[in-house]
């Protein structure tokens, strides 16, 4: 079923194979400050649920939360048990995860399609621009994608056995009432509905509602599935009531795919081009795998795939709220069958086209850092970003030296024809994830959120003798709360002899008969102490 030569790699290779792409997902994992808002959200409500022993239920800012189900703050709020309240304990889950979601499809496809078929997706899979920057964010998505991922591989296990495979049927059910514990229908709907497509183009429509009764009605998968996850929801309906169901089952799944939510629309082709950035640098999988797609559709593991990757594309482009990190649900699919379908040896095209992807990424990332270092980015732009990035470090003289170094390197792995596709990938892995991980995030992580967390960390050394509170005043800054290690909920407005941490560019919509004293200037944010005109010093 594969085109690359049948390769057989020893335990060893395997095992250093897997401590590089440990290294990829927890390499420098703190270095850089919570990224707000989806970040900073998820790491504060965990904190907060550390912080008041209630394991059964989410507040952000001292308020109920009911954007996501229990699951990953569980996670969550253990790894800040166990590493202290900081950045590293609030990604760790998320890498342990990113990592675990790479090995699964590495295990599924090394019996499948040989070892080096299944080491050059996996490879691909954890060093691509999406999965890498998903799997170190302090969010649900990394466990989401999991889990999603171990439900259709187990699914297929037992679809691919003649007589069926219970106990991967009841893991896939497992795996599934995991996700519903994460985020909610959608890590039932993608499974479900990737069967549906697959048993109608095996079976014929006619036969489809017997087909699929045949193949999940399973007592101990059904009580696996349930009891996963409907004793929180049972116990989150009672104490919340309607508040729960208005909150998340309404406004956070059906009208998250009615209508754009927060201000996150786009057009139709939104995912289209989504899909070929995140999967950088291997967008020429994505090509590969469409050249063949007519021979993958021919058989049956990799029309389960298509159905699997066309699914997520097409149900996400119809959605009315669009984010870039959705098409992910979907990218292992066709990372897998881009592998399936280039031939060893790789011929010079495939290895130019792999070659400057690589290099292409290296240059966006270094490009994006040097245009914002140098003031290009946002020349002549006004805003909290442009005065964000016009404050940032400049690079080291030596940077555009070490980026050509580093370009060479790349296009010397695609073209030294000795290396096997396997050893490229690895090696690309290492030089352009390396640099995503220790070098573009926390950079950028410092110059977007640097003034953030030190502001937070002042307000923290702030005297609880004093009158007045600390507040968030039109901020969507929730990491605030957790490198102060207290609830901070915003403010409608400001109040005499309260700190305010807001926006620079909103003090000129400050109330007309309060004065402030600036304790921590910019950039891009203030901590100030607001008063009377009268009493101002």
């Amino acid at each position: 079923m594969t085109a690359l030569a049948p390769q057989r790699f020893s335990a060893q290779a395997w095992g250093l194979w897997a401590l590089a792409m440990a290294a990829l997902f927890l390499l420098r994992l703190g270095a850089a400050p919570l990224f707000d808002v989806d970040e900073g959200a998820f790491a504060e409500a965990s904190r907060e649920m550390l912080a008041s022993g209630d394991w059964l239920h989410t507040t952000l800012n001292g308020r109920d939360r009911f954007d996501k189900p229990i699951g990953v703050y569980w996670l969550q709020a253990s790894s800040l048990a166990l590493f202290g309240v900081n950045e590293f304990a609030a990604r760790l889950p998320s890498a342990l995860c990113g990592l675990g979601w790479v090995l699964a499809l590495a295990g599924f496809a090394r019996p499948r399609f040989g070892d080096a078929t299944a080491m050059f997706a996996a490879t691909a899979l954890g060093s691509s621009l999406g999965v890498l920057l998903i799997g170190r964010a302090a969010t649900a998505d990394a466990l989401l994608n999991l889990l999603l991922v171990l439900t259709l591989l187990d699914l297929w296990r037992h679809l691919e056995s003649s007589a069926g495979r219970p106990w991967a049927l009841r893991r896939a059910a497992l795996w599934a009432g995991l996700g519903v514990l994460t985020k909610g229908p959608v890590a039932v709907l993608i499974p479900f509905a990737t069967l549906l497509l697959w048993l109608w183009r095996q079976q014929g429509l006619r036969a489809l509602p017997r087909a699929v009764w045949r193949t999940l009605a399973e007592p101990g998968a059904l009580a696996l599935f349930f009891l996963a996850w409907a004793p929180w929801y049972a116990y989150a309906l009672q104490r919340h009531g309607w508040a729960f169901i208005d909150g998340f089952l309404l406004q956070h799944n059906l009208q998250r795919f009615s209508s754009p939510l927060e201000g996150h629309g786009g057009g139709p082709l939104y995912y289209l081009l989504m899909l070929p950035l995140l999967s950088l640098p291997w967008t020429p999988l994505l090509a590969a795998a469409l050249l063949q797609i007519r021979r993958h559709w021919q058989q049956p593991l990799p029309s389960f795939l298509i159905c699997w990757a066309g699914f997520v594309l097409v149900f996400f482009s119809l959605s009315g709220t669009k984010l870039p990190h959705y098409v992910l649900y979907g990218l292992t699919p066709w990372l897998l069958l881009g592998a399936m379908s280039l031939s060893s040896p790789l011929s010079r095209a495939w290895r130019w086209a792999l070659a400057l992807s690589a290099a292409g990424l290296a240059v966006l990332l270094g490009g994006l850092m040097a245009a914002a270092a140098s003031g290009r980015l946002t020349a002549g732009k006004a805003g909290l970003y442009a005065e964000l990035i016009a404050a940032s470090p400049a690079l080291p003289s030596f940077a555009p030296g070490l980026l050509g170094l580093l370009l060479a390197m790349l296009l010397l792995l695609w073209l030294w024809p000795r290396l096997s596709l396997p050893q490229a990938a690895l090696g690309t892995a290492l030089l352009s994830g390396g640099l995503l991980v220790t070098v573009v995030v926390p950079w950028w992580g410092q110059v977007l959120q640097g003034p953030v967390r030190a502001a937070a960390l002042q307000a923290a050394q702030r005297d609880p003798s004093l009158p007045g509170q600390v507040w968030l005043w039109r901020s969507q800054t929730p990491s605030f709360g957790f490198y102060r290690q207290q609830p901070t909920p915003g403010l409608p407005e400001p109040r005499v002899g309260d700190w305010v941490f807001t926006r620079a560019d909103e003090l000129k919509s400050a109330p007309p008969s309060t004065a402030y004293e600036i304790l921590r200037p910019g950039p891009g944010y203030v901590l100030l102490q607001w008063m009377d005109k009268g009493e101002r010093p």
